[in-house]
């Protein structure tokens, strides 16, 4: 287990601690041997699919095409902020990660989608990209290898549905940032109507370590399929919040009591949102039963998502909460699909009512129902990543609810 701490900046630094070794071990290799090792690690996406790697990058077509690798850096969940601590600590690693992968599926050219909002993570990331030119990492004949590849920074305007890969490619395009309809899935035809792999901050970051130490050596850390270490970024009511690198299948109440230092100023445990905002809440008692995997977050009905964790203490109102995570949705939601652009809005005004104590006791049913027609009637998951939410407060906290619609809610009613 390593707390990121170490300012890592400058490719001299980099370089001194074994920087871009990967990349020269990468041009000695076939590119499908890379793939294969990728696969080989079972590394999934960190940006919250959690879809295997090696896999979604053997999708591109063996043609000699013009092909593109995208970062996805625009972070925008609620409660997930640990890819902003790859770009602050250790920028090289991504941008190492990026040409391997560009290598890997035959691409020359790179994009770099970083969040409107992170002007300084923006500033590193040129400065990064600058460095690794002049030391011939980038640009035409890298290494003598043979092999071009380039990166171009773009920015978002600070819209949380760019985060969605079909949308961020839209944005590179200078279009409006909505979803695609797939298929055609961005594999066969992505940025500029070319096959496209689009991988999350963590994801390429990890990458160099995988080519280093080798596909079968990287599954080894964690468990069963969910395999490597995994950032948690963990906000709330405790002792020491932060950004930790943890191995998957870590017992939840472990990470808890010795990472986290249990709960602050007597405060108790009520409830974690584990993978960020957009996924199911659970209780304390299943938090401290579950392990941070995969497989055991989803067999209690939620998932891993981005790493995002948000501690909700007892003295947190859970409809107060809910407001706040119904709202932000609601003025995400691009408006392109029915289901998501009133369903927000609806839900939204629903949980004010109730909220205030201007509701009836049928509306938190209503609510649910909403929710519930909203899953997977979409274009993208902006929709589900709302009703996820909303169908776990209100089966897991209903009478929390009940108590704001009699006004006898003791945090948010107080005589």
């Amino acid at each position: 287990m390593n707390i990121i701490l170490k300012e890592n900046f400058d490719i001299k630094t980099y370089i001194t601690n074994g920087g871009y070794n990967a990349l020269k071990k990468a041009f000695t290799m076939k590119p499908e041997d890379i793939i294969e090792e990728v696969k080989k690690s079972n590394l999934r996406g960190r940006g919250g699919a959690g879809f295997p790697t090696g896999l979604k990058w053997s999708f591109i077509p063996k043609t000699n095409s013009q092909k593109y690798i995208v970062c996805n850096s625009d972070e925008s969940e609620p409660g997930t902020f640990k890819d902003r601590e790859i770009i602050h600590k250790n920028p090289h690693s991504i941008i190492e990660g990026m040409i391997i992968a560009g290598y890997a599926i035959g691409a020359t050219k790179g994009y770099f989608y970083i969040r409107g909002e992170f002007a300084r993570e923006a500033r590193i990331i040129e400065k990064t990209i600058y460095e690794a030119k002049e030391a011939g990492f980038l640009g035409k004949n890298i290494l003598k290898s043979g092999f071009d590849f380039d990166i171009t920074i773009v920015r978002g305007a600070g819209a949380y549905i760019c985060g969605e890969e079909t949308a961020l490619l839209e944005s590179i395009e200078g279009k409006q940032g909505k979803p695609r309809i797939k298929p055609p899935f961005p594999a066969v035809k992505g940025l500029f109507g070319c096959p496209t792999v689009i991988n999350n901050v963590e994801t390429l970051a990890t990458v160099p370590y995988i080519i280093i130490a080798g596909g079968e050596n990287y599954s080894k850390i964690g468990v069963g399929k969910s395999t490597g270490t995994k950032l948690f970024s963990v906000s709330g009511p405790v002792k020491k919040p932060g950004v930790y690198e943890i191995p998957l299948g870590t017992p939840f109440k472990k990470f808890f009591e010795e990472n986290l230092g249990g709960m602050k100023d007597g405060e108790k445990l009520k409830a974690v949102i584990v993978g960020g905002s957009s996924v199911p809440v659970i209780t304390a008692d299943e938090a401290m039963k579950v392990n941070l995997d995969y497989e055991s977050l989803s067999s209690i009905g939620t998932m891993l998502g981005s790493g995002g964790m948000i501690i909700i203490s007892e003295s947190q109102c859970m409809v107060d909460l809910l407001y706040v995570l119904a709202r932000f949705y609601h003025h995400e939601s691009c408006g392109q699909c029915t289901p998501c652009r009133e369903g927000s809005g609806w839900i939204e005004k629903i949980i004010k009512n109730i909220l205030i104590g201007d509701a009836k006791v049928s509306d938190i049913d209503l609510l649910y129902e909403i929710a519930e027609n909203m899953m997977g009637k979409t274009i993208c998951p902006l929709a589900d990543a709302l009703a996820m939410p909303v169908m776990s407060f209100v089966k897991k906290f209903r009478n929390e609810f009940e108590s704001h619609i009699t006004k006898e809610c003791k945090i948010c009613f107080r005589k």
